[in-house]
């Protein structure tokens, strides 16, 4: 009889449980169902975004190497469109930019480079900060070109030093400030460029140094 008290005890306990949490219990769990399809489905959608923009990319990519125009700016524009956000809209833009310059598009190129330096991928972000910088060394904008990579933040152009360095020093070369330029080659050196054309810019610039010349001593007789 105990048992069965017992049994009555917690039946009825239970019972009192429910009535007071039952349905919060019921929202838990539908709550948790409903973020466990939400995270799936947001990553199903994930993935397939993804695989929507590689196959424009290849598509984009087949259209340069057969020079179709058309195909370029229409797939091009897809990418910016719809996978604006994604490693791919950024590898388009240099292949965009790419394809002003060789049109002679400076401006066009320029404006490009820009969008895709500004964008969160950090690698392609300095790559295309670095051929934004080359084109203005190209079209005499070599103070603009200083305060671009200037304003590049150390912590995050770990592998780029070296060509920031080295542009660096082009641009003072450019301007005619040889020591700032010696310099900045020897800090790309420092920074692990393995470059020979490096090694010839700074060859070039010590032999340009100013050699004293002795002048011959006047007799005084």
């Amino acid at each position: 009889m105990a048992i069965y008290d017992s049994e009555e005890e917690q039946l009825e306990a239970l019972k009192a449980w429910w009535n007071e949490n039952g349905t919060s219990a019921i929202v838990g769990v539908v709550v948790g169902i409903a973020l466990i399809g939400g995270w799936n489905f947001w990553r199903t959608h994930q993935q397939e975004k993804a695989a929507q923009a590689s196959v424009a990319y290849s598509q984009l990519v087949k259209a340069v190497e057969a020079n179709n125009q058309n195909a370029i700016e229409q797939l091009g524009k897809q990418l910016h469109d719809k996978f604006g956000d994604s490693s791919y809209a950024a590898y388009d833009g240099l292949q965009q930019a790419k394809l002003k310059v060789q049109k002679g598009d400076l401006a066009g190129a320029k404006a490009i480079l820009k969008e895709v330096a500004a964008q969160p991928n950090k690698e392609l972000s300095h790559v295309a900060r670095i051929r934004l910088v080359r084109l203005m060394l190209a079209s005499g904008e070599y103070e603009q070109g200083l305060q671009l990579i200037n304003e590049v933040d150390p912590a995050t152009k770990s592998g780029f030093s070296a060509s920031y360095d080295e542009l660096t020093g082009d641009l003072y070369v450019a301007m005619d400030r040889l020591d700032e330029a010696r310099t900045a080659y020897q800090n790309a050196l420092n920074s692990g460029a393995q470059s020979p054309l490096l090694k010839i810019k700074i060859d070039d610039l010590t032999a340009a140094e100013p050699v004293s010349v002795a002048q011959p001593v006047k007799d005084s007789k």
